[in-house]
């Protein structure tokens, strides 16, 4: 049995993340941590693994905090900069405690992120589309980051990007990741979606993935708990943990 705290347990993600802990006959639940709780309650709980749904602000805090005190974490907070994972893999080395982070718990996102990996390579632009509840707090997302720099990495020449012209209205062609232009959405009733369009001469490739609910993500939260203990120092991305 893995004791387990959660670190937001009182917002949308973090209370999800609860009942699904709750839920696993392997794993049990010790402590709830939100935003104004002192930290020491996982240590006095007893917890094993830290689960981090809350926001860039606090959780590189709330990761030193477990790592000193030998607690595993698992981190689903969007908004780290390669700066800050750099931060955490340096902190975790010089613990006994594992860090694992990822941009997106949903399977399907990680099968669209390796998907639109395997096409970067045979087609000759990209564009991402992420969309996302308006209470999200970082721009782009995460995992449309994520999704860039796995494509860009599999190339082997620039991307034929649109050059030329004006902006009529400043920002309209997006952010530009090496000449992937990601544009985020921000929609009520959203969770969370993102589209891939690579295009080539004459055709078009779209690759869509979907979240309706937020126990989307659960399968692959519980699965990081269960396997960040034997992992060693930072892990980034949930296709680590997955036989692909």
């Amino acid at each position: 049995m893995i004791k387990v705290g959660v670190f937001g347990s009182e917002g949308r993600m973090g209370a999800t993340v609860c009942d699904a802990v709750s839920a696993d006959a392997e794993l049990e639940l010790v402590a709830r941590v939100d935003i104004d709780d002192d930290p020491k309650a996982m240590v006095e709980a007893g917890a094993e693994v830290a689960v981090d749904f809350t926001t860039p602000d606090s959780v590189k805090a709330n990761v030193r905090f477990c790592l000193d005190n030998g607690i595993h974490s698992v981190v689903g907070t969007t908004g780290l900069t390669e700066d800050d994972l750099s931060e955490l893999a340096t902190w975790a080395t010089s613990t006994q405690a594992n860090v694992f982070v990822a941009p997106n718990f949903a399977l399907g996102a990680v099968l669209m992120m390796r998907f639109a990996q395997q096409a970067a390579a045979h087609f000759s632009t990209a564009e991402i589309i992420e969309r996302h509840h308006e209470r999200k707090l970082d721009a782009p997302s995460g995992t449309a980051l994520r999704t860039a720099q796995m494509m860009n990495a599999a190339r082997r020449q620039p991307w034929k990007t649109a050059s030329g012209g004006t902006e009529s209205l400043s920002g309209s062609r997006g952010g530009d990741v090496d000449g992937i232009h990601i544009h985020s959405l921000r929609v009520p009733g959203s969770v969370a979606h993102q589209e891939v369009v690579l295009g080539a001469s004459g055709e078009t490739l779209t690759i869509r993935h979907d979240s309706l609910d937020r126990a989307s993500f659960m399968p692959g939260v519980i699965l990081a708990v269960k396997k960040v203990a034997g992992l060693e120092g930072l892990t980034v991305g949930l296709e680590n943990l997955l036989d692909l």
